[in-house]
């Protein structure tokens, strides 16, 4: 079994590692990220073009900073911790579960992503939420419409809505063999406490440069570095039969 040419120990074979991403990891490729010094993305507070009440009070403002995230997400590249953990498809089965609205994981090749705060890449009805459509990279404009006649609005998890992944990510957690933290102090909940759904018996690794914000160090490995240089050096971790056995 082999990822970017690494030959793996038979051990990991059938392991189900379980990839908790959050910005840090999409920074690294050039995405600017949702908390900025002073609550500001970019110039805008963040309670004005990531929220429902935001989308209530301006609706043309908050398509307008979307359509420029998409736009900016066009013109980036998945970086090498993107590309490592989808070579881990290799040797591992692989479940992605991501902070993240872009779409580098998928490609970079992970198969299995969830986006438990949505998809850049979809529109979705204003009213209904199971109406969703891929528009890539394009605008979305007022006046825009969805099959139901109701205004096309982007496919995000936005502050004061429900997280309707969440469920279903706890119970991914919950069947994990490895449980690997990356590019996230664990800081915005309901997302931070999938990692209390982890099996006593998961390995457990958190890359960020940061000190994650975790209730106890206990039985995690955290390796302070950036997303790139910790996966290299994961990977490497990955290669120690004995962590296996």
């Amino acid at each position: 079994m082999t990822a970017h040419g690494l030959t793996f120990s038979w051990l990991m074979q059938n392991k189900h590692l379980v990839v908790l991403s959050g910005a840090g990891i999409s920074a690294e490729s050039g995405l600017s990220t949702f908390r900025d010094a002073g609550g500001l993305w970019e110039g805008h507070d963040i309670n004005e073009v990531a929220s429902i009440d935001g989308w209530r009070v301006n609706p043309a403002m908050v398509l307008k900073f979307y359509n420029l995230r998409r736009r900016q997400l066009k013109e980036v590249e998945p970086n090498l911790a993107h590309q490592l953990i989808a070579g881990l498809e290799d040797s591992l089965d692989v479940t992605v579960i991501t902070q993240n609205v872009d779409d580098l994981h998928e490609r970079s090749g992970s198969t299995k992503v969830i986006h438990l705060h949505g998809e850049l890449r979809k529109g979705r009805s204003e009213v209904n939420t199971d109406i969703e459509i891929e528009i890539g990279y394009e605008d979305i404009k007022l006046g825009d419409k969805t099959p139901d006649g109701h205004q096309m609005r982007p496919a995000i998890v936005w502050f004061g809505e429900m997280v309707p992944m969440i469920e279903s990510a706890a119970s991914i957690v919950s069947t994990a063999d490895i449980l690997l933290v990356i590019g996230t102090s664990l800081s915005v909940y309901p997302a931070a406490g999938l990692v209390n759904y982890a099996p006593e018996y998961a390995k457990k690794f958190i890359i960020d440069p940061s000190v994650p914000d975790l209730y106890s160090f206990k039985d995690w490995k955290h390796i302070q570095k950036s997303a790139a240089k910790g996966m290299e050096e994961l990977v490497k971790e990955f290669l120690k039969k004995e962590n296996y056995e």
